[in-house]
C-alpha cells in the first residue's frame, strides 16, 4: 500500500510555526515510506479565506522546500462533489433537514451548560419531514449507540462513546458545506490513509471516521501531534515574536535551521541535535513524537541557525544575505565580492540580518561612533598610531591582506607598542566601533580610497575632542 498524507491549511493568515511543522511532519512520513505527499487548501470559510493568503502558505512551503506531490488543491472548486455525497448521505437516510431555530439552539446549549452537561443537539428534527424549500440545515444521522476507538500514532488508543457526539451539521443554511465533511470526503477521494494533523483535531476524528464508515469507507490512521507553546506556557501566538514561516526569512534566519528547529519539537533521536534533511527522512518516526506539547525556545532557533550560517557554502549564503544588505540601503555590486564578506563574518553572526549589519561598514561609512569603542580607542594617545597607520597605508601600492597586514606590524614595532595597540584605534577608525573580522581583513574589504578618508574623519574626531577637553 503506497502511503499518502496530507497538508490542509485553512488560507485565514500566514502559514504559522504549528503549521509548518505538521506539514514537515507529514512530509517526512512520505518520503520515508515512499509515499505521496498531497498539499490541500481548505477554504471553504468563504468570509475569511483570502488569495493572500494561499500565496502566503505556498511561499512558505517553497521556502522550507516541502514539495508537494499532488496539489495544490482547492475545496471550493469541489462543491459539487460535497452536495453529490451529501444527497447520497440523504437517500440511504443518513442525514436529515434541521430548521431548528437559533434561538432553540441557544436555548438548549444554555440548559446544558446550566447543568455543566456537554452541549449537543437533541435530535429534534431526526425524524420531522422538513420541507426543503424552507431554510434549513443538513445533520449527518450519527450512531445513537457504539465506541468509537482511535488508534492513535502518537496518543495511543483513544475511546469515543456515541452517546457523546450529536448530529453534527454537514450543510449550512447558505448551502455551503462544513469542515467535517469536507474533510472526509477529501481524505476518501484523495485516497489519503496516514492523517497527522494537531491535537485540537482529535475531537472532530471519531465525526469523521462515522461519516467515512457510513459512506463504507475505512479510515485513515491519525496521529495527532500536540500544541507548540511559547515559553511562558501559553499557546504560541504573535505576542511570542515571529510565528509566521515568512517573518522567519525576513529575521534572516535560514530554512534548513527552522526545519531541524521544527523537527525537534516533540521528536528525538537519542541526544542528536544537528539534523541534515537526509537524515529526518531517515529517522524521522510519528510513533516517536511526544505526547506532551513542545516549548518554543527562540535562542534554541538562533543557535541552530549560527551553526548552519557557519557550515553553509558562503556563495549561498551570499545569495540569501544579498536582499537583507539591499534593506539597508546597500547595492553589494559596488564594493568587493560579497561571498569574501560572508567568509570573514561567517562565525560572527546568529541571522542573516545580524550578518547584514555587521557588514555594512565595508559599503558605506557609518553615520556615528560607537561612544564606548570611541571613548577608550579614540583618545589624544591614539593620535600619533592612527597619524602613523595612515602614512603607511596611504604609501601601500598593493593593497593585499598580506601587505596590510605587514603595514600594521611595522608601525607597531617602529612606535614600539603591541600590535592591538595599533590595530584597535584603526579598527575604530575604519569600523566605527571595537568589533570586526581581523584588521588585515577589515582594511582589505573595505578598500584604501575608504579606509584612508575614515582614519583622517578620526584624526579630526580626535582634534575636536582634545579641543573640548
Amino acid at each position: 500500500m503506497t502511503i499518502s498524507t496530507r497538508f490542509a491549511p485553512s488560507p485565514t493568515g500566514y502559514l504559522h510555526v504549528g503549521g509548518a511543522r505538521t506539514a514537515l511532519f507529514s512530509w517526512l512520513y512520505a518520503r520515508k515510506h515512499g509515499g505521496q505527499f498531497v498539499l490541500r487548501i481548505e477554504d471553504t470559510d468563504l468570509e475569511r479565506s483570502s488569495a493572500e493568503s494561499v500565496n502566503a502558505i505556498l511561499e512558505g512551503m517553497t521556502w522550507l522546500g516541502l514539495e508537494y506531490d499532488q496539489g495544490p488543491f482547492y475545496q471550493t472548486h469541489r462543491f459539487d462533489r460535497y452536495n453529490e455525497v451529501i444527497q447520497q448521505l440523504m437517500d440511504q437516510g443518513l442525514a436529515y433537514r434541521c430548521n431548528c431555530s437559533r434561538e432553540r439552539l441557544d436555548t438548549m446549549r444554555d440548559e446544558a451548560m446550566k447543568q455543566k452537561a456537554k452541549p449537543r443537539y437533541d435530535g429534534h428534527c431526526r425524524n420531522q419531514n422538513i420541507d426543503p424549500n424552507e431554510p434549513h440545515v443538513i445533520r449527518f444521522r450519527n450512531p445513537e449507540d457504539g465506541v468509537v476507538v482511535v488508534d492513535d500514532l502518537v496518543r495511543g488508543r483513544v475511546a469515543f462513546q456515541n452517546a457523546e457526539l450529536d448530529d453534527l451539521i454537514i450543510r449550512r443554511t447558505d448551502g455551503s458545506p462544513t469542515y467535517n465533511l469536507t474533510v472526509v470526503v477529501d481524505d476518501m477521494d484523495m485516497e489519503i490513509n496516514v492523517v497527522i494533523r494537531g491535537d485540537d483535531h482529535l475531537n472532530n476524528t471519531p465525526r469523521q471516521i462515522n461519516i467515512l464508515r457510513a459512506l463504507g469507507q475505512d479510515s485513515p490512521k491519525y496521529a495527532h501531534v500536540p500544541m507548540i507553546l511559547g515559553d511562558d506556557g501559553a499557546r504560541l501566538s504573535k505576542r511570542h515574536g515571529a510565528v509566521g514561516v515568512m517573518q522567519y526569512r525576513e529575521d534572516g534566519f535560514l530554512p534548513e535551521a527552522l526545519l531541524n528547529y521544527l523537527v525537534r519539537l516533540g521528536w528525538s533521536y537519542g541526544d542528536q541535535e544537528i539534523f541534515s534533511l537526509d537524515e529526518m527522512i531517515e529517522l524521522f518516526d510519528i510513533d516517536a513524537v511526544n505526547k506532551a506539547a513542545s516549548t518554543f525556545n527562540t535562542e534554541k532557533l538562533l543557535w541552530l541557525n549560527q551553526h548552519y550560517i557557519k557550515s553553509s557554502d558562503p556563495a549561498r549564503i551570499a545569495h540569501l544575505l544579498s536582499p537583507h544588505m539591499g534593506k539597508l540601503g546597500i547595492d553589494p555590486s559596488q564594493g568587493p565580492d560579497l561571498v569574501e564578506v560572508v567568509k570573514v563574518q561567517q562565525e560572527r553572526a546568529k541571522t542573516l540580518v545580524e550578518m547584514a549589519e555587521i557588514s555594512a561598514f565595508i559599503y558605506k561609512d557609518f553615520a556615528e561612533y560607537d561612544a564606548k569603542a570611541a571613548k577608550k580607542n579614540l583618545r589624544p594617545a591614539d593620535r600619533k598610531p592612527l597619524e602613523a597607520a595612515l602614512e603607511a597605508l596611504t604609501q601601500l601600492e598593493e593593497w593585499t591582506r598580506e601587505n596590510l597586514h605587514q603595514t600594521v606590524e611595522q608601525v607597531s614595532a617602529a612606535l614600539e607598542l603591541k600590535m592591538g595597540k595599533v590595530a584597535q584605534p584603526l579598527r575604530v577608525a575604519v569600523v566605527g566601533r571595537a568589533a570586526s573580522p581581523g584588521i588585515d581583513d577589515t582594511l582589505y574589504l573595505v578598500g584604501k580610497q575608504a579606509s584612508v578618508r575614515r582614519i583622517q574623519r578620526a584624526l579630526e574626531f580626535i582634534s575636536q575632542r582634545e579641543q573640548n577637553a
